[in-house]
């Protein structure tokens, strides 16, 4: 027992060598620094720029369709967001794919049907806005690709929408 104590001490006693040895007390801090391009390079902002993805899947500005339970109408309060997605789409002349998608109650054929129901309404709403059917695509995942994983009301909610994704 007494060689692996003077083992430790031995090891202990190097460490702190080397910490206290490692110290620079001549310099101060921005001495330490060096310039602006010190050795962890040059100063970089933290200011980023948005990666254009809003909500869900859906490309920004863009924002996602939400629907009411087992339904495929688009919703009173819906209406100013398609609007604004109509707006975007005219204006910058882009393809966009419309994914449907709901939360995980019913069966996968029935939630597939309903996801195809829903991306086809939204494209609707859009063409009768003025967006060009060639510009649109439609695609039902139904219950796949959850956003939220939560058996409560706010994840299905949120599961319940259809997506607008620009496509090149």
């Amino acid at each position: 027992m007494s060689r692996m104590q003077n083992v430790l001490s031995v090891v202990l006693g190097l460490l702190m060598l080397t910490l206290v040895g490692c110290a620079d007390k001549g310099k101060t801090g921005e001495e330490m620094k060096g310039g602006q391009e010190g050795a962890m390079g040059a100063q970089e902002s933290l200011d980023s720029e948005p990666i254009g993805i809003m909500e869900g899947r859906t490309s920004g500005p863009m924002v996602p369709l939400y629907f009411d339970f087992d339904s495929s109408a688009v919703r009173q309060d819906q209406i100013a967001r398609m609007d604004g997605n109509a707006e975007f789409l005219k204006a910058k002349s882009v393809s966009v794919r419309i994914e449907g998608n709901c939360d995980p109650r019913g069966t996968q054929e029935y939630n597939m049907a309903l996801g195809e129901r829903r991306a086809l309404s939204a494209e609707k709403y859009l063409a009768d806005r003025g967006v060009a059917k060639a510009n649109m695509t439609t695609i039902s995942y139904g219950a796949e690709q959850l956003l939220l994983q939560g058996h409560d009301e706010l994840s299905w909610a949120q599961n319940r929408r259809a997506d607008f994704v620009i496509v090149k």
